[in-house]
């Protein structure tokens, strides 16, 4: 195991109400000005907006409310978020939605108080050095960004979808009452599921050894996504399972599972110019590039993808590493395929033809992509190369 400085602070408040307890936490970490973000209508219609923002009016703040964060959220409604911030002298940002409203939400908090264009701090062109703080009332257990130091933004002018990462970024505070995502569509639920899964297994896919303590962490939580993502899809209303994966959700992405580790993230980052390009689903992506990025690194070394089939699939013993690992992936295919995710491009309404712009996308400004295997641009033409023409 590496050497590691870990610290989460974000403060969590679970179960059932808790979104009545905005307000409190608002003014308990300094805020005043509240900007009050969201996504769509749902969480209007559904009285949310209203129970929130009656709670900052009776913990005497002031506040403004600003919609339309949409799935892989997007530049100009960074920048306009920033614009009315400004104005209204915001000084705290309340972000209720899931992982692309809060990643929106950081964007906005991170470009407030810069001189420059936001996009600075998400190219590595700029460090960020100062944020307004950004608190989260979460309804999809999915991102993990409620947790989390990063954010990820697509950029409307060039396609391309980019991520930063800073201490500054991480939230206050995050509220999760599971009963917020019994709501939403199974596709939304599935995506979720895949997305928190994926976050293990980029961290689980590491060349640091002697980790079994991480590794144990990881296996339980991927078992225990295993064990409780068909009780949603059966029964949407299954509070208890419900809460389990929100808090899953949550662990897979504070880097709890990660400390003192290498981590990939390559399968991420595939998978982030599908949805820049077609606007896919983030998990859904996802459910298409892992399997194919593990099949094709098995190759080079299945040694993770064995234990990974051994330890949370299932996979006899009597089978060569190599052997296991192809048979974990089929097992995890089965798996995403249960929940309702697509396998391959066709499914997910992407494009073989469009692969060499991918890469090329892909490779902006990088000459490999990945840690557990570094990827040339070839290889990378190969994964998707694969993921598209999977059949089941």
């Amino acid at each position: 195991m590496d050497n590691f400085t870990f610290q989460a602070p974000t403060e969590f408040v679970f179960g059932k109400d808790t979104e009545k307890e905005a307000g409190r936490l608002v003014k308990k970490y300094g805020g005043s000005k509240v900007l009050v973000h969201y996504g769509g209508g749902s969480a209007v219609k559904s009285g949310l907006i209203d129970t929130i923002t009656k709670s900052i009016e009776d913990a005497g703040l002031e506040y403004s409310v600003f919609g339309g964060a949409h799935p892989n959220p997007r530049s100009g409604l960074v920048r306009e978020g920033i614009e009315m911030g400004r104005q209204l002298h915001t000084d705290f940002i309340l972000a209720v939605g899931g992982g692309s409203v809060i990643d929106s939400a950081k964007a906005i908090a991170a470009g407030i108080p810069y001189d420059g264009d936001f996009w600075d701090l998400y190219d590595k062109s700029a460090p960020i050095e100062e944020a307004v703080p950004v608190g989260t009332v979460l309804t999809i257990a999915a991102a993990g960004s409620e947790g989390s130091p990063n954010s990820v933004i697509t950029n409307e002018e060039n396609g391309l979808k980019r991520g930063t990462k800073s201490e500054l970024l991480r939230p206050k505070f995050s509220i999760l009452d599971p009963a917020l995502t019994e709501t939403l569509p199974q596709w939304q639920t599935a995506s979720g599921i895949t997305d928190m899964f994926a976050h293990i297994l980029e961290r689980y896919f590491t060349t640091t050894a002697d980790v079994e303590a991480t590794d144990r962490l990881c296996e339980g939580l991927m078992l225990g996504i295993l064990e409780e993502a068909p009780k949603v899809i059966a029964d949407p209303h299954d509070y208890q399972a419900r809460a389990n994966l929100m808090w899953t959700g949550t662990l897979a992405h504070n880097n709890t599972c990660g400390v003192g580790r290498t981590q990939d993230w390559a399968s991420h980052h595939l998978e982030h110019e599908l949805s820049g390009m077609y606007d896919v689903t983030h998990g859904a992506g996802l459910a298409v590039m892992f399997p194919a990025w593990i099949e094709y690194t098995a190759q080079i070394d299945p040694t993770r993808a064995a234990q990974l089939a051994h330890r949370v699939f299932g996979v006899s013993n009597d089978l060569n590493d190599h052997e296991a690992a192809i048979e974990g992936v089929r097992r995890f295919r089965s798996f995403l395929k249960s929940i309702g995710m697509p396998l391959n491009f066709k499914e997910l309404g992407c494009r073989r033809g469009d692969i060499p712009r991918l890469v090329d996308k892909l490779f902006t400004n990088i000459d490999t992509e990945g840690v557990y295997a570094v990827l040339k641009p070839e290889d990378c033409v190969k994964i998707y190369e694969a993921a598209a023409d999977y059949e089941d």
